[in-house]
């Protein structure tokens, strides 16, 4: 495949694949993480919420299999080869659950909305990709840079498996353990029990990531250019797409804009597979204007948490990084506060 298609095609085809199967999640299974937080906080319905926990687990649980064989290094993973910033990623993760919220959807979730034929989420894709790039390496990134240094020769544990590794404990012990537990919390509501789909489609999610790592590191080891070991996160990327959309002539495919296509594919596959598909746009000037401000926080929000809510919210828990946990928590926070803002208006209750 590699003498065929070269590197940065096959990284782009898997990110592809990957994609296409996280957009039948979003579209067919209802894989959404601002929907599984509103759901939680306002419908009496966790079994969304506990999709998003049996993506990470069973993500923990593949991926830590792949280790053990040696089919990932997660030492080469972004979310461990940097010395952690917590403040970065309360600070990231609190803008990003908030502007996530004030927008309607994550990244994530505007591609997938994107490819039912949701013509509010290119905007909000395009501002968020744009703003993403503004702080990361626009004019904005020397700023960041001297508020939240980054350090990227990390000399010491940046995740729990290489913590507990250290002590003596197989990584695998270690992702069993962690993943099994998520798992099986996930699956004790007798009502998520009786959901087969909600389950299905975590575990698709789950397995896109794994995917991502396995597929990346495979050409990274076996072919003869740089390409880096990723998965999938919704936030710089999207950022990638756009660039490469412009500069393609003299750019080369990647995993981000294989994966960032393949979301919107699926998407599409998925709504039209569903009769769901249909033309949409923002008739309510003030609406839109809601949701370009949520897009423009949630891309500085990703680069500062070093992911998105599939990002740190999956990608990150995959490798147990010891940022993956407080990202979850900072998101959820701030999109419950974004989603109290537009539902109550901090409007104390009589």
């Amino acid at each position: 495949m590699l003498e065929l298609l070269g590197e940065a095609n096959t990284v782009a085809c898997i990110g592809l694949l990957g994609g296409i199967a996280l957009g039948l999640a979003a579209r067919i299974g209802r894989f959404c993480t601002l929907g599984a937080i509103e759901d939680f906080l306002y419908g009496s319905d966790d079994r969304r919420m506990r999709m998003w926990l049996i993506a990470i687990g069973v993500a923990i649980v593949g991926t830590h299999i792949a280790i053990s064989i040696d089919l990932f290094d997660s030492a080469e993973a972004a979310y461990l080869d940097r010395v952690w910033n917590p403040l970065g990623t309360i600070i990231g993760g609190l803008m990003f659950g908030y502007g996530m919220a004030l927008s309607g959807n994550c990244g994530y979730g505007a591609l997938a909305r994107l490819g039912g034929g949701d013509l509010r989420s290119f905007v909000i894709v395009l501002v968020m990709g744009l703003s993403a790039y503004f702080v990361m390496s626009g004019p904005l990134a020397h700023l960041r840079v001297a508020l939240f240094p980054v350090e990227t020769d990390a000399t010491s544990s940046q995740g729990f498996t290489q913590l507990f590794d250290g002590f003596g404990i197989a990584p695998l012990a270690t992702g069993l353990v962690a993943g099994g537990a998520l798992l099986i919390w996930a699956i004790a509501s007798a009502e998520m029990r009786r959901s087969p789909g909600h389950m299905f489609w975590g575990a698709v999610v789950g397995l896109a990531i794994v995917s991502g790592w396995i597929g990346t590191y495979w050409v990274a080891m076996a072919g003869f250019e740089a390409e880096p070991i990723e998965t999938h996160t919704f936030a710089a990327p999207v950022g990638d797409t756009i660039f490469y959309s412009m500069t393609a002539s003299g750019n080369a495919l990647s995993f981000s804009v294989g994966s960032v296509l393949g979301v919107v594919i699926g998407a599409a596959l998925g709504s039209y597979s569903k009769g769901h598909f249909r033309w949409e746009a923002c008739e309510d000037p003030r609406e839109l204007r809601r949701q370009i401000m949520g897009a423009a926080i949630m891309g500085p929000g990703a680069i500062l948490a070093v992911g998105c809510s599939v990002g740190q919210g999956i990608s990150a828990f995959s490798v147990l990084a010891f940022s993956a946990p407080l990202a979850f928590l900072a998101i959820f926070v701030g999109a419950a506060v974004g989603l109290k803002q537009l539902i109550t208006g901090f409007v104390p209750a009589s």
